[in-house]
């Protein structure tokens, strides 16, 4: 009788590959199905529109509330490196874009939030951290706007991303809040 021989480190990297790749079909298909239906969509269009079978994405995530953490996880890190790759001229313009892909988070996060937290329970603890993570990631970008005198010092960081999430959550679309979000951060400015 032959023994099965152990996968090689070629075999086995290109599992781990396939196994990527499945899983961020199934994050894009994800998200792109809760901003085209809202918290609507069931596991099996997920598995429909990533071109996997459903035994692939429960392999992936046990079930709802993983999926919908990982996606909810992704967007809290694109505002994370967001934070730490600013652009911009002056510290106020770095801030401004920081803001603006603020706005997009929340914008992109709508979606499945409202679904996330029906699955977590009362337990918050994750939009804690996250929330965290987002006022750690923009907090030097408003400290050194403050300290170049280029941004008001009345208002804090919880503040300024608490008025982005209330335009956020303004119905319409981005056409019609952009001004509203750029009329704010022209509000935060000081006057020169």
């Amino acid at each position: 009788m032959n023994a099965a021989r152990p996968p090689s480190a070629a075999q086995a990297s290109s599992r781990r590959a396939d196994a990527e790749r499945n899983r961020d079909k199934i994050l894009a298909a994800a998200r792109s199905a809760f901003e085209e239906s809202g918290s609507d969509v069931s596991m099996a269009e997920i598995s429909r529109r990533a071109g996997v079978g459903m035994a692939t994405v429960y392999r992936n995530f046990a079930d709802r509330r993983a999926l919908l953490d990982a996606l909810y996880q992704g967007e809290v890190q694109v505002i994370c490196d967001a934070g730490e790759d600013a652009q911009g001229d002056t510290p106020a313009a770095r801030l401004e874009y920081w803001l603006r892909s603020f706005m997009t988070f929340a914008l992109n996060k709508r979606p499945f939030a409202a679904d996330l937290l029906a699955h977590v329970d009362g337990d918050e603890t994750m939009f804690d951290t996250s929330r965290a993570r987002v006022v750690a990631s923009g907090r030097p970008l408003l400290i050194a706007a403050q300290h170049a005198q280029e941004v008001r010092g009345d208002l804090s960081l919880e503040q300024i991303l608490d008025s982005v999430v209330a335009i956020a959550a303004i119905p319409g679309d981005a056409r019609y809040r952009r001004p509203i979000l750029a009329t704010f951060l022209d509000g935060l400015r000081i006057p020169t």
